[in-house]
């Protein structure tokens, strides 16, 4: 029998790996001089890496999406479904609402304030070729169907899969929290060697740029939010300050550890977003927004297949690259990191209940948080009210067109540039942390020094794209980096079937747990060991 001292394999928890830490921090530092010294060069080489990787592999982003998503569908209701994310005793360690809080808010909280009534209206004045007529209803429509294609099932299809490949042979099989351990059913013992290293490198280097967009975005977001209000002018300097500003936030917050700092932020960005919400759905076109969100959903649903598989083969590639294709990446640069978060704070799910809350749930937050704010755009649009003019002056300036058209606009101003900190803070400071863990073996309690130092290079890096060439550079680096990560992506996928359908087909009862007849591994040892002794949770 089990004792609560018993040991996991392992290193020791604050254990530094120095090969992927110095190489990863070497490169990064080389990349950040590179857009000091070379901000020219470095736009213009990103320019053209992008166009050679969308013109020749848009198409494999498209495929790799929707496979994820038929991947997890499948997962969730096969037999797998009830095989439990740690050992058969384990409970989750967090409540429902606390767990569905940290992963939205870590998962894409700012991108939400930024583009939640921005492409709705560029959508509109531009949408896909063959769909509609710039400026229509149609077009309205068109637009708030593929906001919720960009935002809803897709991406989260993918961070189910990669946090799900961690959690269960982190938890489950006794690993790490290391994106390399899910190879080890395909490479063995080499995951302990340079192969695996070079996967942890790419894991880093894909999350700390895919991190950056989401910093870029909120300081440009924040930057037209104090120029709304206060009439501060728009300038990269500003942007630039701004991230500095937060960066020393969101590293203290992340010293808080997850129980703490990460939790409290998640939880009250959730309540503050839903207090704007309820404000614009309350004073805005309320009718509108309910009519519009039932249309535009069952068009989505119903066109979902077709939208999956669109790679502009025959017109319209432009436009897919600029929207589709860019999102398809950014959200694998976030897998990592978006990815290593939801696990490190799933223990105890069953596979059912992880990929179900991880896909629904903030699917459901995305698909109204759009039809609230993006609906209420498309509505004064619609009604001539020249958001659009607004919206091609700069993407960030959306969110605040619209609530110029609403009452009490100076108070929901505010509200919008707090809740854009608290996300950059929120999301910024579980990136660090999941940087921390990559570099230290996987330890679910990185070195204090480790997470500050990554908290610094993430600011550094989103401030270094902003001057090399503002969100276009951003955008750029990010699909970049996501690139390599995809096939990481898919050689985890291969992996854990491999390992699932290696799980023995004892008879489950509902809690998940296996009997000692069934063969489990687990069953005759740690079935009866308490979650709390089983469960190594972060200190505060």
């Amino acid at each position: 029998m089990s004792t609560p001292t018993t040991k996991k394999p392992g290193p020791a928890p604050t254990r530094l790996d120095p090969a992927v830490l110095y190489i990863s921090v070497t490169l990064s530092a080389l990349f950040v001089a590179w857009g000091v010294f070379f901000t020219d060069n470095l736009a213009t080489v990103a320019e053209a890496t992008l166009g050679r990787i969308i013109d020749n592999f848009g198409w494999l982003f498209v495929l790799a999406s929707s496979g994820f998503v038929l991947l997890a569908v499948v997962l969730a209701f096969s037999r797998f479904g009830r095989i439990r994310l740690g050992k058969d005793g384990d409970r989750p360690e967090f409540s429902t609402a606390s767990w569905v809080a940290m992963m939205f808010s870590a998962g894409m909280g700012i991108g939400l304030m930024f583009y939640g009534a921005s492409e709705p209206l560029m959508h509109m004045s531009s949408p896909p070729p063959g769909t509609a007529s710039a400026e229509t209803p149609d077009a309205a429509r068109v637009a708030l169907e593929y906001s919720y294609f960009h935002w809803a099932i897709h991406p989260w299809a993918m961070y189910a899969v990669a946090g799900l490949a961690l959690a269960y042979f982190g938890f489950r099989k006794s690993g790490n929290s290391l994106i390399s351990s899910a190879f080890r059913p395909l490479l063995g013992d080499r995951v302990d060697g340079p192969l695996g290293k070079s996967i942890d490198i790419l894991a880093i280097f894909a999350t700390l740029f895919g991190s950056a967009v989401s910093l870029g975005l909120g300081a440009l977001q924040i930057n037209s939010g104090m120029n709304e209000l206060w009439g501060i002018a728009d300038s990269t300097s500003l942007a630039v300050l701004i991230i500095a500003v937060l960066t020393v936030l969101f590293v203290v917050s992340a010293l808080s550890g997850v129980h703490r700092g990460i939790q409290w932020l998640s939880n009250g960005n959730m309540i503050l977003a839903a207090v704007l919400l309820l404000f614009v759905f309350v004073v805005g076109p309320t009718v509108f927004i309910l009519n519009s969100q039932t249309q535009a959903l069952g068009g989505y649903l119903a066109s979902l297949p077709e939208m999956s598989f669109r790679t502009g083969a025959f017109g319209g590639g432009e436009w897919l690259s600029g929207w589709t294709v860019f999102y398809w990446a950014w959200w694998i640069s976030w897998t990592p990191f978006v990815g290593t978060f939801i696990a490190r704070i799933s223990r105890g799910r069953t596979i059912r209940q992880f990929i179900v809350g991880v896909i629904i749930a903030p699917s459901v937050v995305s698909v109204v948080w759009f039809a609230i704010l993006g609906g209420t755009a498309l509505n004064q649009e619609m009604h001539g009210g020249g958001l659009s003019a607004a919206v091609a002056e700069g993407e960030e300036a959306g969110l605040f067109a619209t609530l110029q058209t609403l009452p009490w606009f100076s108070i929901t101003s505010v509200l919008v540039i707090i809740l854009v900190g608290l996300f950059f803070v929120s999301g910024a400071d579980a990136a660090s942390v999941v940087l921390g863990m990559l570099s230290c073996r996987g330890s679910m309690s990185p070195s204090r020094p480790v997470v500050i130092l990554w908290g610094a290079l993430t600011g550094l890096v989103a401030a270094v794209l902003l001057l090399a060439g503002g969100l276009e550079a951003v955008k750029q680096v990010a699909i970049i980096a996501a690139f390599p990560f995809l096939f990481v992506m898919i050689g985890m996928c291969v992996s854990l079937v491999k390992a699932l359908r290696a799980e023995p087909r004892g008879e489950r009862a509902p809690d998940g747990a296996v009997t000692a007849a069934a063969g489990d591994e687990h069953a005759s040892d740690d079935a009866a060991r308490p979650a709390e002794v089983a469960d190594t949770q972060v200190a505060g």
